[in-house]
């Protein structure tokens, strides 16, 4: 049987990009993502075989909890790896965006995940030596200026991934994630150029190097090993957080950022 993946945020980006790199490799996909156009025109690109998509709202618990089933249903009741790739963000001074926005941020992308989390348990236990991912960023980091309630949620999804890299260990499912800096996708580049981070970091990788980086993480059965930064400069930045005072991170960040 092949090995198979489930991946949120399926349709375009870094999910998208994910889905073709396992797909040319020989993995059953499953295709998760709240535009059914985008999401049909895609699956079909890819064509019948090995492909199952279902436009889905991941903060809906009774349509997720039904698309796990369907899907690991075809493959005998498993599931290899969970990709959490659906998420949003909004670049612009924390008061200029309205509240609303904020509040959807932190819905999709904390509870989106965690509620594909808790309902893909009893699927990936059931497999052994499963796998789920999270998308993270480099703002998980240090709280990003500009970016402030994106960043927030990405610093839960690490906390996140950490607690249950430990917790689901004893039912042999490794938790880790990937942390790029700004890659170059549809949801940044609809942004525009509004955070000064991203006018001085620039946007340097592709969707399909992130690709990549799953790709490697699902393969990597060290434990251990947790977070996957994308980047030179990111691990530079995580390796200066940790021997720096928190005077010169915030610093840092405020050169950067503003």
């Amino acid at each position: 049987m092949n090995k198979n993946i489930l991946i949120t945020g399926a349709a375009s980006g870094i999910g998208k990009a994910t889905a073709e790199y396992f797909h040319q490799r020989g993995w059953q996909i499953g295709l998760l993502d709240i535009n059914q156009e985008s999401l049909t025109k895609f699956s079909q690109s890819l064509g019948a075989e090995r492909v199952w998509q279902q436009a889905i709202d991941v903060t809906d618990q009774t349509a997720v909890q039904q698309a796990l089933s369907e899907f690991c249903a075809l493959n005998d009741g498993q599931l290899h790896v969970l990709f959490n790739c659906a998420g949003i963000l909004a670049l612009g001074a924390f008061e200029s965006i309205p509240l609303e926005k904020h509040q959807q941020i932190f819905n999709i992308n904390i509870n989106g995940l965690m509620n594909l989390c808790y309902q893909a348990q009893p699927f990936l236990k059931k497999t052994g030596q499963a796998c789920v991912i999270n998308m993270s960023s480099a703002s998980a980091s240090y709280g990003v200026p500009y970016l402030a309630s994106y960043s927030a949620s990405k610093f839960a999804v690490k906390g996140l991934t950490e607690a249950l890299n430990i917790e689901w260990q004893k039912h042999d499912i490794r938790v880790c994630d990937v942390m790029p800096p700004f890659v170059d996708t549809p949801m940044l580049q609809q942004q525009g150029n509004s955070a000064p981070a991203l006018q001085r970091l620039g946007v340097k990788l592709s969707a399909e190097s992130i690709a990549q980086t799953v790709w490697r993480s699902a393969h990597n059965n060290r434990y251990s090993k947790v977070h996957y930064p994308v980047s030179l400069f990111l691990k530079s930045i995580i390796l200066l957080s940790k021997l720096s005072p928190a005077s010169v991170n915030r610093r840092v960040m405020q050169k950067i950022g503003t």
